[in-house]
């Protein structure tokens, strides 16, 4: 899909780019949401299942020892039912090391509230800022990631992806 964007700074941000899609594509269902630049060796079949159980929608989470990263990420707070307490996108303070990539699940009705996250002034930038204005209206959980996800961020992250991802080997 095109918004007819050709600049950095004309774009709409991540969280605006999914409500124009529902909006041109006229989606009222439930939602996988995944940036386009990361690269899975795990199938999202036990995600949707996770979601499917917890009626709610779902996030993924890892644990990130590296500072300096955790800085970049969205983080999340959660209880011991994996229900999202907080959730803050690039905090200089991060809360823990539960780290958020960009995979999501929306039930069809939080789907639905997704225009009015951005009425409500959540950020429009990062994908993650929907979830985290979402978890403050509704329940919203995070399953552990089963295994890893390759970001494409630059020439040398691509580079690296060719050389060591080996495709979907976790079920």
């Amino acid at each position: 899909m095109d918004d007819g964007t050709s600049t950095n700074e004309t774009r709409l941000g991540a969280v605006c780019d999914i409500q124009f899609a529902i909006e041109q594509l006229n989606l009222d269902d439930d939602m996988l949401v995944i940036a386009g630049d990361n690269l899975l060796d795990f199938s999202l079949q036990r995600f949707v299942h996770y979601a499917h159980q917890k009626q709610t929608s779902c996030i993924m989470r890892f644990w990130e020892t590296d500072e300096q990263r955790l800085l970049k990420c969205g983080v999340v707070t959660i209880d011991e039912q994996d229900r999202i307490l907080r959730m803050t996108e690039k905090s200089p303070t991060p809360e823990t090391h539960w780290c958020c990539p960009p995979f999501y699940y929306y039930t069809r009705q939080d789907a639905r509230l997704v225009k009015k996250g951005i009425e409500n002034g959540c950020g429009t930038d990062a994908p993650g800022s929907y979830i985290a204005w979402l978890c403050t209206q509704t329940p919203v959980h995070a399953m552990e990631m089963p295994g890893k996800r390759y970001d494409i961020g630059n020439l040398q992250s691509y580079q690296q992806v060719q050389k060591n991802y080996k495709g979907i080997t976790i079920k």
